[in-house]
């Protein structure tokens, strides 16, 4: 098991590599990736920023307990922040498991749960040039609204 938040473009095959295993007859990569429309707008990209130990400290929980209710430490889990163009992959998650049932129930699981729990928030670029910070569960706060952005984490600050 293993999670992470990262800076650099995410590594799908190795992801997969590090959870096979001959003990597992199934092994599930849900890729998820920066995709040209959302909400019916198109978007030029995407920047991603969080509360990095908040988010690192949740993702771990959430890979825990899918470990224990799913039957397999084969679980790896990153998410990447900064600014992503389309088609970039913003979250891996690969899944191993004696069984495709387990394998793929543990990986809705992870994502379902990412969604809802994990304090990374996404501020979306759209064609027209304007940005609008979009929360999970929140509605959509565009620049200018006058509703305030979430705060990253200092070390996205400086950079």
């Amino acid at each position: 098991m293993r999670i992470a938040v990262v800076d650099r473009p995410l590594d799908a095959a190795a992801l997969l590599d590090e959870v096979s295993a001959f003990r597992n007859g199934a092994t599930i990569l849900f890729v998820g990736a920066v995709r040209e429309v959302n909400d019916g707008r198109a978007v030029t990209g995407i920047e991603y920023s969080a509360y990095r130990t908040m988010a690192e400290r949740e993702m771990r929980d959430i890979v825990t307990e899918a470990a224990a209710q799913f039957g397999t430490d084969d679980l790896i889990v990153e998410h990447r922040l900064g600014t992503l163009r389309l088609g970039d992959a913003s979250v891996v998650i690969a899944v191993a498991h004696p069984h495709r049932g387990a394998a793929y129930d543990a990986s809705r699981y992870v994502i379902e749960q990412l969604k809802q729990r994990v304090p990374i928030w996404k501020r979306e670029h759209y064609v027209d040039g304007s940005r609008a910070w979009v929360n999970a569960g929140h509605p959509e706060r565009s620049e200018g609204s006058g509703a305030s952005a979430p705060e990253p984490d200092a070390s996205l600050r400086s950079a």
